[in-house]
C-alpha cells in the first residue's frame, strides 16, 4: 500500500476535527432519540473502532489462525456510558491510535500489507481491505454527525418557533 493509498485513512482525523469544530457541549450529547446516537457518542464508537482495527491489524500479522473479533457497538457505546464523556477526549483517543498505527505501517512492506485474517463474518480480508474498510466506515460516520447537527439545528428551529 502506497502513501497516497493510505492518506485518507490519516485524513480521518482532521475531517473528525472539522464535523465538530464549534459545536457546544449541548450540541455535542444531544441526541433525535433515546435510541440515537449523539455525536460524542459517534466519536466513542470511532474511538472503539480504531482499537478495534489496531487490535485485528497487529493479530494478521502475529499469524492468527483465529477469526478476527466483531465488537457490539451499541453495546459498547452504552455500557461505557458514552454520552458522559468528552468528545475532546475521543478525539485525542482517535488521533493516538492513528498515529500508533502509523509508526507500524513505515516497518510494514508490500507482503505484509497483503496478509490477511478471516473476518467475523468469515470473509478473507488484508490489511489493506481492513484500512480501507475503517476509512470508509468513518466517512460514514461523518455523515451522520452531519445528519445529529442538522436534526439538532431543526428541532432547536423548532422549539424557538413554538415558544
Amino acid at each position: 500500500m502506497s502513501h497516497s493509498d493510505i492518506q485518507p485513512y490519516f485524513d480521518t482525523y482532521n475531517q473528525l476535527l472539522g464535523a465538530v469544530e464549534g459545536l457546544s457541549q449541548e450540541q455535542l450529547s444531544w441526541k433525535e432519540a433515546p435510541a440515537s446516537w449523539s455525536v460524542t457518542e459517534v466519536l466513542t464508537h470511532l474511538a472503539d473502532h480504531s482499537l478495534v482495527i489496531s487490535f485485528r491489524i497487529r493479530d494478521i500479522l502475529a499469524g492468527t489462525t483465529v477469526r478476527l473479533p466483531a465488537f457490539n457497538q451499541d453495546a459498547w457505546v452504552s455500557g461505557q456510558k458514552a454520552n458522559d464523556g468528552a468528545a475532546a477526549d475521543n478525539l485525542t483517543i482517535f488521533h493516538q491510535l492513528l498515529r500508533y498505527n502509523s509508526l507500524l505501517f513505515e516497518r510494514l512492506n508490500d507482503e505484509d500489507w497483503q496478509k490477511t485474517g478471516i473476518n467475523a463474518k468469515g470473509d478473507t480480508v488484508s490489511i489493506t481491505n481492513i484500512i480501507q474498510g475503517f476509512t470508509k466506515h468513518v466517512n460514514n460516520h461523518l455523515s451522520q454527525i452531519d445528519r445529529i447537527k442538522r436534526s439538532y439545528a431543526s428541532a432547536n428551529q423548532r422549539e424557538v418557533s413554538s415558544s
